[in-house]
């Protein structure tokens, strides 16, 4: 929808003809088969009213009874011709359509598993599952019946036309004059319907992403008793669709009164001259029914581009919307990705990066560090503070907007992904299962895997412990996003997952911080495993997680602002010492329950942590929470 909130402007038909003709071109045989007959099927059509001046003028007015056998077996045959070659006709362009449907589908979802991160960023998933399986199904009408059937009407009024010009010149000159000027009332109508088709398949695209995320969340929904205001966002979007289905359904039932109309002017006119023109003796009852038989062909085909024709103007939509999708360049197509990389090192180094989501807008400031091959690097800071970013930009998920990320010297900007990403691995808060089997989800990063390595990567992140009491064991289904698995669970399956890939560089994003301490401490175990001899990225809020870093990079507002280790950056008292301090206090003090001793058994040594000073807000803060608590 354009700003002011009118329809965006449709493309001509021009324009998209040469994207129709890529479908259009590997099935031509097909489609000139169709065509064939087709055209049999109609000229067997024409058998019915040509046979009426012979029923009126000769069997009937001058009683040659003899010929009424011979033309009822004509009339018959001709049926059934037009049955056997519509019978064809749907087994072999209506079947075709469906393959091209799911082929569209499939290359769809394989252009759009393949563009940038940017782009999901920017859509939502209801919309994106929209695109792929509803737009493409109003082309079933291109290569379909549909297309072929409108060819055939006419085909037929041409031929009609012909007979109707041979029969009565001036009849036939009159019903073309007001046949033209319904013809270009038509066109013109469709070409205001045509942004209202367009419009429907995005409103449909918003209201079906809206309804995938409230599925998806129903547990926030029922956790805040939201059924109700989610019902009403869900019958909004429904009544925005409902009203574009109405638009679209009074402008054809407009179309079709005016054809109504003028199609029945056109029958009184003919049927007044044809009236005058037998009572003249210059046309016989015959050929007076048999001109308005043929007549009726003609106007069918009028009929057809209300029906038909709408029908079409709705695949184009949908087509104008799947080229828009598919025109979009993939991020492993950019020119610049040429380098292959062999196996990595795993050296990781940031050059004074820049980098933002939004043009002028940057969350990234010249961030510039270096991590050694197989050495942890540890991310902290606030929520904000550009960790995520600075991942993503590990991942290739985006490209700097000044400086350069480097991998083993080479830039990440210049390298192929499927080169690089293979050698990824990736483990993250919120846990993505499939819905699947346990073994699936392990064997996801490595498909092709044996199975000893998959059972040995389970037992290393102890998968095997949970798995093996289960019925069906490795094979059990674990439900949406994993949702018959515990946290933990999840969290083990991932990191088995990640054990798998056996990646030479390895991001692990608040890996445990939503574990309870007894799932931390056994999936601690898998992680160490995991870490040994890869170069790491660690992002943890858990700031006790990282002490063990080979570098911490404290991060505030999009910049680095402090770096180091953990025993070389608290004696600095500096934002890492506010840090972690500040989640010391909290961790042994925030959640006494009422009567609780507020005796700490361990606290740092002085060799960890400095003393705090006098008048520290924190320490003010912790003992107001004491002596709440007591």
């Amino acid at each position: 929808m354009a700003a002011d909130g009118k329809p965006e402007k449709s493309r001509s038909l021009r324009e998209l003809l040469p994207h129709v003709w890529v479908f259009v071109r590997p099935r031509r045989k097909l489609l000139a088969l169709g065509f064939v007959l087709m055209a049999i099927n109609r000229l067997a059509g024409l058998v019915l009213p040509s046979s009426l001046k012979f029923l009126f003028d000769d069997i009937i007015l001058k009683r040659r009874v003899q010929l009424l056998g011979p033309l009822v077996l004509a009339v018959l045959g001709a049926t059934v011709v037009q049955g056997i070659t519509d019978f064809s006709l749907t087994q072999l362009l209506s079947k075709e359509a469906q393959r091209l449907i799911t082929e569209l589908r499939r290359q769809v979802q394989e252009h759009v598993g393949r563009l940038a991160v940017s782009y999901y960023d920017s859509t939502k998933t209801g919309a994106l599952v929209s695109r792929i399986m509803s737009d493409v199904e109003g082309l079933r009408n291109l290569i379909g019946t549909g297309l072929v059937q409108f060819a055939g009407g006419i085909l037929t009024a041409l031929f009609a036309l012909i007979i109707l010009l041979h029969i009565s010149v001036s009849l036939t000159v009159l019903a073309l004059v007001i046949l033209a000027t319904l013809g270009v009332a038509l066109n013109r109508a469709f070409g205001v319907i045509r942004p209202i088709f367009r419009q429907r398949s995005k409103i449909n695209a918003e209201v079906t992403g809206r309804l995938t995320e409230s599925l998806a969340g129903v547990r926030v929904v029922k956790g805040y008793h939201a059924e109700k205001s989610e019902a009403k966002v869900f019958a909004q979007g429904a009544e925005r669709l409902l009203q574009n289905v109405l638009k679209t359904l009074t402008a054809t039932s407009v179309m079709s009164l005016a054809s109504i109309v003028l199609l029945g002017g056109v029958s009184s006119l003919i049927m007044y001259f044809g009236a005058r023109k037998i009572l003249a003796g210059s046309m016989s009852p015959g050929s007076f029914v048999q001109y308005t038989a043929f007549l009726a062909l003609l106007i069918a085909p009028v009929f057809q581009m209300v029906g038909v024709g709408t029908q079409l103007t709705e695949a184009m939509a949908g087509l104008e919307r799947t080229r828009e999708l598919m025109e979009m360049m993939p991020e492993d197509e950019d020119a610049r990705r040429t380098v292959a990389l062999g196996r990595l090192n795993g050296e990781v180094v940031f050059e004074d990066v820049n980098f933002a989501y939004n043009a002028g807008r940057d969350v990234l400031h010249e961030i510039a560090f270096s991590a050694r091959p197989g050495t942890v690097t540890a991310l902290v800071g606030p929520s904000g503070a550009g960790k995520s970013t600075v991942i993503g930009l590990i991942s290739a998920f985006y490209l700097p907007s000044f400086g350069r990320v480097l991998v083993d010297g080479v830039d990440l900007a210049t390298v192929r992904l499927d080169s690089y990403r293979t050698q990824l691995g990736v483990v993250l808060q919120d846990t993505f299962l499939f819905d699947g089997t346990i073994r699936e989800n392990v064997a996801f990063s490595r498909p092709h895997s044996l199975e000893d390595r998959i059972l040995a990567a389970c037992r290393i992140a102890r998968v095997d412990e949970f798995a093996e009491t289960l019925e069906k064991k490795y094979e059990t289904v674990i439900g949406e996003r994993g949702v018959k698995l515990s946290g933990g669970q999840k969290q083990r399956v991932s990191i088995a997952r990640a054990i798998l890939a056996d990646p030479r560089i390895l991001i692990l994003d608040e890996a445990t911080s939503s574990l309870d301490s007894e799932s931390e401490a056994l999936i601690q175990e898998g992680l160490a495993y995991l870490m040994q001899g890869r170069t790491t990225f660690v992002i943890a809020h858990r700031l006790s997680t990282i002490r063990r870093a080979d570098q911490i990079l404290v991060m505030e507002a999009g910049r680095i602002v402090e770096r180091g280790t953990h025993d070389s950056l608290l004696p600095l008292r500096g934002r890492y010492f506010d840090l972690y301090t500040k989640q010391y206090g909290l961790e042994t003090n925030l959640f006494l329950a009422p009567g609780e001793s507020v005796s700490v058994e361990e606290e740092p040594s002085a060799e960890s942590v400095p003393a705090a000073e006098s008048g520290n807000p924190l320490s003010d803060a912790v003992r107001l929470l004491r002596t709440k608590g007591t």
